[in-house]
């Protein structure tokens, strides 16, 4: 213990003595009347050989304080041990063509890759590796569709986590890559999408405006629909849908299994609004539904079933699910199915003859039944504190449904209206992680405004309530996302050796429905924090641990989530760790991506709205002289959904202002974004840099690994 003492006391004093100092330039701008003045908005500006100089000074400090931490090295063989002994998972299954099509994860493989299954038990192939194109591994598929018949797929890849992605078609029997590439088919946060016609001759995909094609000023992120047919140019592809929409439209496509209807689901935004339109034999585009009628899901019948089936938060905060014929694609001729019941519905797939349906209970789900018409309700078999994590029909009336836990190796079982039992199949993942000694437990804090937040608690059966416990708290709170039960076998490494680890389902999320969401977003944000903060101190009060002994970790809106509760609480945390988050909350929309968040969080362009915005943006709330927290930044320098920026800003911002000793680290990977398509070094390397952090700040030893059990 002394010599662990020693060594990171050394790096403390190091780190203080190397903190690379960052020129202020004060700028003084006006928000809603408000007048705020600003040091480092010098920082924003990413293409400036300046900042790049200062970036790669924090970058090198960071990294070289952390190599220096006591017991990085066990940590690291730990970590890796961990992830790369990971079986083969599997997700983004989709059956075409008496085929199964998934994307695969198989450490020690840097990325996931597409392959092809003659059943969930038969025999398997690979279809395309990325690596194979780019031995790097920093190449990804961003998301992939086949055609009908499955004869052919076609597949985004992006490079770099830029999620800017580019269309290819290959021939799915032998591999090969068509002529027929579409540029910039994706992007972060708007996404994309694609659909062969029912021939498998042409491909209705989402894209953005070329440069030749917008107007001046306009926003190169404005998603539209266009047509392409295969062996021809692209400069000949056809315009479809999308200039009629917001320049934040976000549009998936999806089809009858004939080809003969499309159905775009068109979002505004990331702030849970959505429109409906369908194409049909006429190939023009009737709406079904606007922004304002409060459709938040769509999914088209199966085989003969020529209906819509739409979720509706109208009156009904939890969602209830309406029929529309397709005959008559209107509200006007929709019939309610499924009212409301006790769960909030996430997901709805409909099949031959039955509707499946999972249901969130504030974080874990569950998986219901229905005839087509409502009746028939058949509640499925699932473990208890788990999540039906996706959905895949198969033929008639089957499906998979991928079940997690936070305990137990994910896996997809198999569903039939003809059996009351579900079938575990071979789509299951095996781990040597572990967690037969882990207790899981519901708990539930009190927020501010005597809000009941539950979380979850995830310990060893030997530690005990006495005030000296490291813990480990995370959270999310934004865009309708649920924190639902996830297994993650790098959890482990923090389990195994005493620590606790608490997972909160904050307001802002969708773990209740509308209404929870909505308490948590755009002028309500501050519930976020507010329940955040309650369940910190619930932890505390429960003597699971005590502030100088608790961590925090969230990244994007959990990120914007560290900076808020740490500038509100610095006291109450004794490291935080913030990867690619949001902190200038009044510039936050002027980013590319910035105006796509506007309809969550909210615009300096409205009094009420920026005001808020302004009463928690953590980087203006930084107060010179403060002690606080040991806190390590994470970001990427090609992220397109949280520009990198801001992470620059608050880490100059917090090193200006900190009375403490206690770090304050920036660590800027250039090969990655926000994350989404990190390697698996990558993330071996960042989870290593964070655990070895967490347990050096919080002044604890990291042990051998205890023997199973």
């Amino acid at each position: 213990m002394r010599t662990y003492l020693v060594t990171l006391i050394v790096s403390l004093a190091a780190v203080a003595a190397a903190e690379p100092g960052t020129p202020k330039k004060p700028v003084v701008s006006e928000y809603g009347g408000i007048k705020v003045s600003e040091d480092y908005r010098w920082l924003e500006d990413s293409a400036s050989p300046d900042v790049h100089a200062w970036s790669d000074a924090q970058n090198q400090q960071a990294r070289a304080f952390v190599a220096a931490l006591p017991s990085g090295s066990a940590i690291r063989t730990r970590v890796t041990t961990l992830l790369k002994s990971r079986s083969p998972m599997w997700y983004g299954l989709k059956s075409r063509g008496g085929q199964l099509f998934a994307l695969e994860t198989q450490p020690p493989k840097q990325q996931p890759f597409l392959v092809v299954r003659s059943s969930p038990g038969g025999s398997q192939r690979v279809l395309l590796d990325p690596m194979t194109l780019d031995p790097s591994g920093h190449t990804a598929i961003d998301w992939y569709q086949p055609s009908l018949d499955g004869r052919r797929i076609a597949v985004s890849l992006s490079r770099g986590g830029s999620e800017r992605g580019d269309l290819h078609v290959y021939e799915v029997a032998s591999g090969k890559a068509l002529p027929d590439v579409i540029e910039h088919v994706q992007n972060g946060t708007a996404g994309g999408s694609a659909l062969f016609t029912a021939d498998g001759g042409g491909v209705f995909y989402t894209r953005y405006p070329r440069a030749g094609e917008r107007a001046k000023g306009e926003d190169e992120f404005w998603q539209q629909v266009w047509f392409h047919k295969l062996g021809t140019p692209a400069s000949a592809d056809v315009y479809s849908l999308g200039k009629e929409l917001p320049r934040i439209a976000e549009i998936v496509l999806e089809q009858t299994d004939d080809g003969a209807t499309v159905l775009a689901d068109v979002s505004n935004g990331d702030g849970g609004e959505h429109e409906y339109f369908v194409r049909g034999a006429d190939e023009k585009w009737t709406q079904v539904s606007t922004f304002a009628d409060r459709m938040v899901q769509g999914s088209l019948g199966a085989g003969a079933d020529r209906s819509l089936y739409l979720v509706s938060i109208a009156d009904a905060p939890r969602g209830k699910i309406l029929r529309v014929p397709l005959a008559t694609p209107s509200l006007a001729s929709a019939k309610t199915i499924v009212p409301q019941g006790e769960g909030a519905i996430e997901r709805v797939l409909p099949t031959a003859s039955r509707l499946w349906v999972a249901e969130l209970f504030g974080g874990p789900s569950r998986l219901r039944s229905f005839a087509l018409d409502g009746s028939a309700a058949r509640l499925e078999p699932t473990p208890p504190v788990s999540a039906v994590a996706d959905l895949a029909r198969l033929s008639g009336d089957e499906v998979l449904a991928l079940v997690r836990q936070y305990v137990a190796p994910s896996a997809w079982f198999q569903f039939s209206p003809a059996s009351p039992a579900a079938t575990r199949t071979a789509l299951a993942e095996t781990s040597t992680a572990d967690f037969s000694a882990i207790v899981v437990s519901r708990v539930e804090a009190t927020s501010k405004d005597g809000t009941k937040i539950p979380f979850t608690l995830l310990r060893k059966k030997t530690v005990a309530k006495n005030g000296n416990n490291a813990a480990l708290l995370t959270g999310y709170g934004g865009f309708g996302i649920s924190l639902q039960p996830n297994f993650s076998p790098s959890n482990l490494l923090w389990l195994e050796q005493g620590g606790v680890l608490a997972v909160a389902n904050l307001r802002g999320g969708g773990e209740f429905g509308d209404t929870w969401h909505k308490q948590g977003m755009l002028t309500q944000k501050q519930h976020v924090f507010d329940d955040f903060i309650a369940v910190a101190e619930q932890l505390v009060h429960d003597k699971w641990t005590q502030p100088k002994k608790l961590a925090i970790q969230g990244g994007s809106n959990g990120g914007l989530l560290m900076g808020a509760v740490t500038t509100q609480r610095p006291e109450l945390f004794g490291a935080v760790v913030s990867h690619v988050g949001l902190y200038d909350m009044l510039r936050s929309e002027l980013s590319p991506n910035g105006a796509f968040i506007t309809t969550e969080y909210g615009t300096v362009k409205d009094p009420a709205q920026c005001k808020a915005l302004y009463a928690y943006s953590p980087y203006h709330h930084v107060v010179d002289g403060t002690a606080y927290p040991a806190m390590l930044f994470t970001t990427g320098a090609n992220d397109p959904r949280v520009d990198p920026m801001h992470s620059r800003k608050m880490v100059a911002r917090l090193q200006a202002a900190t009375a403490s000793k206690a770090p304050i680290l920036l660590r800027t990977n250039a090969n990655a974004g926000h994350g989404l398509d990190s390697s698996l070094d990558d993330r071996i390397s960042e989870a290593t840099d964070v655990f070895s952090f967490i347990f050096s700040m919080l002044g604890v030893a990291y042990g051998p690994v205890p023997p199973r059990g």
